[in-house]
């Protein structure tokens, strides 16, 4: 097992499932859950060496959010949105401080990408203004606010994506809207409203075309997934031995062998599955777990959660399949 996953492994059983219940009922995540994320090295999984990064690939990352997703889903939710910080700044070669910064966890990253790319909402925009860009829209899902110092938010320019490196802290131009949650409110997930947000001409990490951007779309899926192997994997250890443990190793192999064209079948699976280990965790949990704060009860929203984090049309058309309300 590499070392990170071992890591992240000791962190969720010793440091985050003890408080998960506390996290869920306050709905605020301890900023010493992440200081000791960033003090085992883990907020620089894929960074570079170079930078201080442990330059480990996607399938590390992946291994380390199933083990924190397993210990408390609203950490984890909130650490993952930080690698595709990383990996964006380490490809466009700039700010190789604050690069440094990120893997080491000083610094800590949040996206705000969604309302670039969606088809069925106005997308957040930018306009060049001298040495400045100007942002205008609104992102509805952004995560960790408050406990994230700089985001990457997407805007169209034109028929381009532009990825722009903004900070996270709100005022009259960049003003952030509590989304309440039936899950994971510690999460800190808020609407990010962007009126005439100005940020220096030098934030702006590249451009993309928007077409190049939705048919990658799909390569970003398979990390997601593991939140739901997470959820699994919580519940199979609390059920003990079951059809469930082989049912995690089934969906895990299915996810790291899924090519492009094959992901949203294979997310669908993992977000199936772990609404339907978490039935069975409430089943064997008995009359506890229709107590509110119980594991159970707290595992069964998240697993609704995450039927619906990260959809896209297809994972929702296999899990209505699933369900048995396909058209």
């Amino acid at each position: 097992m590499p070392a990170p996953v071992e890591a992240a492994r000791a962190l969720a059983a010793g440091v985050l499932a003890p408080a998960a219940a506390g996290v869920d009922a306050t709905g605020v995540l301890p900023r010493t859950h992440l200081d000791a994320l960033a003090a085992a090295g883990l907020y620089g999984v894929v960074g570079p060496a170079s930078a201080g990064g442990l330059d480990g690939d996607g399938a590390t990352l992946a291994a380390v959010v199933e083990e924190l997703a397993a210990g408390d889903l609203a950490t984890a939710f909130v650490y993952l949105q930080h690698h595709g910080v990383v990996g964006r700044l380490a490809a466009s070669g700039a700010h190789p401080g604050l690069l440094a910064d990120l893997c080491a966890g000083r610094v800590r990253a949040g996206i705000a990408l969604q309302a670039a790319t969606r088809p069925d909402a106005g997308p957040v925009t930018l306009r060049r203004d001298g040495g400045e860009l100007v942002l205008d829209g609104t992102v509805p899902w952004v995560t960790g606010w408050g406990l994230v110092d700089v985001l990457v938010v997407a805007a169209r320019d034109g028929e381009d994506v532009a990825f722009v490196l903004a900070d996270a802290v709100g005022g009259p131009t960049l003003e952030a809207v509590p989304q309440p949650l039936v899950a994971v409110q510690a999460s800190a997930t808020v609407e990010l409203r962007l009126r005439g947000h100005r940020v220096p001409v030098g934030r702006l990490l590249g451009t993309t075309p928007l077409a190049q951007v939705r048919a990658g779309d799909a390569a970003g899926l398979r990390v997601n997934g593991s939140l739901a192997l997470g959820l699994v994997r919580r519940c199979a250890a609390l059920v003990g031995p079951s059809p469930l443990d082989a049912a995690l190793v089934a969906a895990r192999a299915r996810l790291d062998a899924a090519g492009p064209e094959d992901l949203s079948a294979a997310r669908a699976e993992a977000a199936a599955l772990a609404h339907r280990a978490a039935g069975a965790l409430v089943v064997a949990s008995g009359s506890a777990a229709a107590r509110a704060g119980s594991v159970a009860e707290r595992t069964a929203r998240e697993a609704v959660f995450l039927l619906v984090f990260g959809s896209r049309p297809a994972i929702r058309a296999h899990l209505l399949d699933r369900f048995g309300a396909g058209g």
